[in-house]
């Protein structure tokens, strides 16, 4: 297996498949970059480079004491950038992982970067205050950090259902996928995905945001129950400039699983696309036809 090694010695994971235009993938809370498969095979056998890499906790990559904040995770990915030595990259990061592209934009800029893609990421925050009046309250996150130190397994049993939206009439969710979503999260250490969901929910990204100055593309569902589109991919397009931002009617949260096929048409097309900038722009999948 692959390993980087950061300053503060945590062991990283990562993996690297293809060859081409370099992707890398952040992958989301609590799970690792096997989440990513579907999109990095994909990738790899249409000309690109794709890289994934556990977050540090999670996965196969070390269980650090210290380290596991927005910062920490922006210094990992940023060192498997350099360790990689990865130019013009297109950097996608899918929930929490798109809090770790967005901090790294704002701690290490965009000399390496071409484009990003957010995928139903946190930015530019969760929790409710003064800049974010439509937020989620605080207490809610404190009931979540109650719930997985009382029972982890329980925990993301549950979890998986709204992730993938499988408790909505009707849904077409299978128990396999749900049983991978556990076994994924199963595999963070407990301080670990404790931590991490204290980062992903109460950090502020508005000034990371507009350090971006690479062509960006967010993609969210329309019926995320992790993290509303309207409190974050709608105000993230509003603070990046030239941002383009899709909606996808009756999805879920968990959509580079559930909409794979139309997330990997949105990224290949996103990068194979000229890097000219386009005007803020935001559309649905119902309208993508005639847009």
């Amino acid at each position: 297996m692959s390993y980087i090694t950061t300053r503060d010695g945590t062991q990283i994971y990562y993996k690297d498949w293809g060859e081409g235009p370099a992707v890398t993938f952040s992958h989301g809370w609590p799970l690792n970059s096997d989440a990513w498969d579907g999109q990095m095979l994909f990738l790899a056998q249409n000309g690109f480079r794709a890289i994934a890499h556990d977050r540090r906790g999670h996965g196969r990559s070390s269980q650090s004491s210290a380290g596991n904040d927005m910062n920490g995770y922006a210094d990992d990915l940023a060192a498997v950038i350099e360790a990689l030595d990865l130019d013009d990259v297109t950097l996608v990061g899918h929930s929490t992982g798109g809090g770790e592209v967005a901090r790294y934009i704002g701690r290490h800029g965009t000399r390496r970067v071409a484009k990003v893609v957010l995928i139903a990421a946190v930015p530019p925050g969760l929790v409710k205050g003064a800049s974010n009046p439509e937020g989620l309250p605080l207490e809610l996150f404190d009931g979540l950090r109650s719930g997985l130190f009382a029972n982890p397994a329980q925990f993301y049993r549950d979890l998986a259902l709204m992730f993938y939206g499988a408790n909505r009439p009707g849904a077409n969710v299978s128990q396999a996928l749900l049983d991978q979503f556990r076994v994924w999260s199963m595999q963070s250490g407990l301080k670990n995905s404790y931590d991490c969901l204290t980062a992903l929910s109460e950090t502020d990204f508005t000034a990371d945001l507009g350090k971006f100055d690479v062509p960006t593309l967010l993609l969210h569902g329309e019926d995320d129950q992790i993290v509303p589109a309207q409190i974050t991919s709608a105000r993230s397009a509003r603070i990046i400039a030239g941002a383009k931002a899709i909606y996808y009617p009756g999805a879920p949260h968990g959509i580079t699983a559930t909409h794979q096929d139309q997330i990997n048409a949105e990224l290949l097309a996103f990068l194979q696309s000229e890097p000219a900038r386009s005007h803020p722009t935001a559309r649905t999948m119902a309208g993508a036809a005639n847009s």
